[in-house]
């Protein structure tokens, strides 16, 4: 279909339409070798479009997955130790993500997975204050004084650690599960807090990330966000 030059451009994120403009007066874009003109029109999946010489290539669509990330596996697309990595689950996906922060090799539950380098940063920075959510099962019986100890915040390296909430979820013979929210995600955290008060982590599972829960999924297995979650998440930090 035929379309602007200048729409062209800025659908394929190379320039805002005035700056696109710009490019175009200044002949810095061909259109089958020839040099573009304002006002000129193309095809872009049939045409040869060059900005500065470089071939106008489609880019991919923006895409968002929640994913189970099974106990074992790394948080990664490639380990030089050859352990398990997320790639090996998400081969279905048509376009290379990249997970949107971590989850360490023992730990389990939700991670995001996105092509969308913006939304992931912002998503990641300390200033978005997003919130997960966490299961956690612990050795041992925990008493309201401990749950309200760490509530109030555990001392890690120097810096006090202060959950948005810690809730008891229930009591078992000789263990306990617990629900905790943070709004930071400092390196193994749950498990140094616990640690300090003297229930050791069983399984660690996150459940939720800023309203994005995990639901029914299972280990292994991944969904696409649906777009409420996309436009709730965007709108959350500022995109």
């Amino acid at each position: 279909m035929l379309e602007r030059l200048q729409k062209i451009l800025s659908d394929y994120g190379i320039a805002s339409r005035r700056h696109a403009e710009e490019l175009i007066k200044e002949g810095r874009v061909t259109v089958n070798g020839q040099i573009a003109v304002i006002g000129q029109k193309a095809d872009p999946e049939k045409d040869y479009i060059k900005v500065d010489g470089k071939l106008l290539i489609k880019p991919e669509p923006k895409v968002y997955y929640a994913f189970y990330k099974p106990r074992k596996v790394i948080t990664s697309i490639v380990d030089p130790q050859g352990r398990p990595t997320i790639k090996d689950f998400i081969k279905g996906i048509r376009f290379r993500v990249y997970p949107v922060g971590r989850l360490d090799f023992d730990s389990e539950g939700l991670l995001l997975l996105t092509n969308d380098g913006d939304l992931a940063y912002r998503v990641m920075h300390p200033s978005s204050q997003i919130e997960k959510t966490y299961l956690v099962k612990i050795d041992g019986l925990i008493e309201p004084e401990t749950i309200e100890k760490l509530r109030k915040g555990i001392k890690i390296e120097g810096k006090l650690a202060i959950p948005v909430s810690v809730q008891l979820v229930r009591r078992l013979k000789a263990n306990s599960w617990i629900k905790i929210t943070l709004h930071e995600g400092r390196k193994r955290q749950i498990r140094k807090m616990l640690e300090r008060v003297g229930h050791p982590v069983i399984r660690l599972i996150r459940i939720a990330i800023d309203g994005i829960k995990l639901g029914e999924l299972k280990p292994g297995q991944l969904r696409p966000l649906t777009k409420e979650e996309i436009e709730k998440l965007k709108k959350r930090v500022n995109l």
